[in-house]
């Protein structure tokens, strides 16, 4: 980010018109370091709404009604592993675990769905994917949709497993490609086969 994209993004900050709030803008790095990344599931941007956004990707804060993603999220958990679907659409206990819930946007300005992402937070992230496919392997990385798929060229395929599907928003995951790819089964399989303890979805 250059010092002008920096100052803009504070001030907007201080103006309190910008989410996630600015102690959570690194809240998924913060959550899950390097060295314990299990899983990465790639979002686009910040939910954009007030009391939302917490620095994770499809994430919301306790209390918050769950977006039309995250539903779809969760039944297809509860489908691919019968767990319930939960009480809170509060992701912290996935983070925790080692999944790494990144959003190539970092933060997103009140009412305005992807005005941030000309602000060069792509630069930060697409390095933070790079620097796992370089130096990790046995990974599992969850791509969903077109934009996070975009990503995929950067994973050596041989040493990680990437699950491609449709996003998981109604409009796309409603016409096929979203529910039945048991994305989640598979991928703590994965996980298991290489030594490594699965995700509690």
């Amino acid at each position: 980010m250059s010092n002008v994209q920096i100052e803009t993004s504070w001030k907007e900050h201080l103006q309190g018109i910008c989410f996630p709030p600015g102690k959570l803008i690194f809240n998924a790095f913060n959550l899950c370091p390097f060295d314990q990344v299990k899983v990465v599931i790639i979002g686009q941007d910040p939910y954009h709404e007030p009391g939302q956004a917490h620095g994770l990707s499809f994430s919301v804060q306790d209390g918050v009604q769950f977006p039309p993603s995250l539903q779809n999220i969760f039944k297809e958990i509860q489908d691919d592993l019968g767990t319930p679907i939960p009480q809170t659409g509060n992701l912290t206990r996935w983070a925790e675990q080692g999944v790494l819930l990144l959003n190539a946007t970092l933060t997103v300005r009140a009412h305005q769905a992807n005005s941030h992402s000309t602000l060069g937070w792509q630069q930060f992230t697409d390095a933070a994917i790079r620097a796992l496919a370089t130096e990790r392997e046995h990974l599992v990385y969850m791509l969903w949709g077109g934009y996070a798929r975009g990503k995929a060229y950067m994973i050596d395929k041989t040493k990680n497993l990437v699950l491609e599907s449709v996003h998981p928003s109604p409009l796309s995951a409603n016409r096929g490609g979203w529910f039945g790819q048991h994305q989640f089964s598979r991928c703590n399989a994965y996980l298991q086969e290489n030594g490594i303890s699965p995700i509690q979805w």
